[in-house]
């Protein structure tokens, strides 16, 4: 797969859709660059990603599903202390990372490095059925342990480290020029996310979608929290992740945008100002994909178990096609201030659903249960016509009982004392 600047540094916009296409810009940056020596890279052709999609697993289901892929971000820790090495260099240059750019398994399916070097990366192909993609999302988990192993090493699905670290950054240009720009923003920044990629078909239905999915976002924060510590201290969030890449200027929701031309025109606004060093920096909640036809959801911790992300994959696919259908059917979009978006944010990020949330349809806070049940209603439908209902009804159940990674983490912490302890259950359930 080829990548491109994204989230955690971050050389990453992947998972291409099969479902329609797009135009893109032939040009923009790729790993390595900085701004000032672009080149141009060509744009994928569609017939190529069809090809590519159907050697990656069955055939699409004859309804018109949208297609829906993750990136999964994952630390890389010592299995005796459980603190994060700075393994992922060496991983790649043994030949564990993606193949050859230009051939069908290197476009995903494999391993690639992060901002820093005790972080790997993971990206599943393109999936109709969730349940293909919980099949792949095992697989690239147990890939990368095995990749791990080899340094001795293991990976563990936690959103941040419980044990202090001084993160030894990747040594491309482009990620050397993020921190001289960026100063200890970069330097501190080890975190993991859970980005999901869902098709649109065209840039105007993805603005459309990203004007309509700004309220419901922080619920899916919520429901993925997994990075209650920092620093070896409980920082008395849930999401604590959320916190700590919010330090990033360009990142958290946005304005209504009310066009893709808006959209592009802010964007370009923004990277002209000098201030980013290309749009692969731009780090909203939700953005368009320049080089794919997808929406890209960035607000979801990575998870500590598979089922979880499959949950966040398959909320976030009905999101897309609940706000694609509302805008087909002229429904404007929830005028809901930015500023109070944030504050939702923050308020999912730190109880998660230990506590109240923001309500999305009138902004006033409502127990966790109350406004997961709505997020349900409000996507019901479009989980009906996916045939997806029963398996995210079970999935979601099963977060409500037993709670998100953060509570996992708290209460193995309670149990024995131990970070260690946390990283070593961590491990156990990341490649479950």
């Amino acid at each position: 797969m080829r990548r491109l600047a994204g989230e955690n540094g971050c050389d990453t916009d992947v998972v291409p859709c099969t479902v329609s296409r797009r135009d893109r810009p032939a040009g923009g940056p790729h790993r390595g660059q900085t701004v000032t020596d672009l080149s141009p890279l060509e744009r994928v052709p569609a017939a190529v990603l069809r090809e590519e999609a159907a050697q990656a697993g069955p055939a699409p289901a004859p309804t018109p599903v949208r297609s829906v892929g993750v990136e999964e971000e994952l630390l890389l820790v010592d299995p005796s202390s459980g603190r994060p090495v700075p393994v992922a260099g060496s991983l790649v240059r043994r030949g564990h990372g993606r193949v050859p750019v230009g051939t069908a398994a290197g476009r995903f399916g494999g391993l690639d490095s992060e901002l820093q070097q005790e972080q790997l990366e993971t990206a599943t192909p393109p999936r109709v059925t969730l349940g293909d993609l919980a099949l792949d999302l095992r697989r690239l988990r147990r890939t990368a342990d095995d990749a791990a192993r080899s340094a001795g090493a293991r990976i563990a699905a936690l959103a941040t480290s419980p044990f202090p670290v001084s993160p030894r950054l990747t040594q491309t240009r482009r990620y050397l020029a993020m921190r001289r720009q960026f100063g200890v923003t970069c330097a501190e920044q080890l975190t993991c996310g859970c980005h999901v990629h869902v098709a649109v078909d065209s840039d105007e239905e993805g603005v459309a979608v990203l004007d309509r999915v700004r309220p419901w976002l922080p619920v899916i924060t919520a429901l993925a929290a997994n990075s209650p510590y920092w620093n070896g201290a409980d920082t008395g969030y849930a999401s604590y992740r959320t916190q700590a890449w919010s330090r990033w200027p360009s990142s958290g929701p946005t304005d209504v945008f009310g066009s893709a031309g808006a959209y592009h025109d802010v964007v370009h606004r923004m990277v002209s100002t000098g201030s980013l060093l290309d749009e692969g920096m731009i780090y909203f909640d939700a953005r368009l994909s320049w080089r794919y036809p997808t929406v890209e959801l960035r607000v979801a911790d990575v998870c500590l178990d598979v089922d979880d992300a499959v949950l966040v994959a398959g909320l976030a696919r009905a999101l897309v096609d609940t706000a694609a259908a509302e805008w087909h059917a002229g429904v404007p979009p929830l005028d809901v201030p930015t500023s109070v978006l944030r504050l939702a944010a923050w308020r999912a990020s730190r109880s998660s659903l230990a506590d109240r949330l923001v309500h999305p349809l009138d902004q006033r806070p409502r127990s966790a249960r109350v406004v997961v049940q709505a997020l349900l209603d409000h996507v019901r439908p479009a989980l009906e016509v996916n045939g997806d209902l029963p398996y995210v009804r079970a999935l979601l159940d099963q977060v409500l009982g037993r709670g998100c990674g953060a509570v996992r983490q708290r209460a193995v912490l309670a149990k024995t004392g131990r970070l260690g302890d946390v990283v070593a259950d961590a491990v156990d359930r990341t490649t479950a």
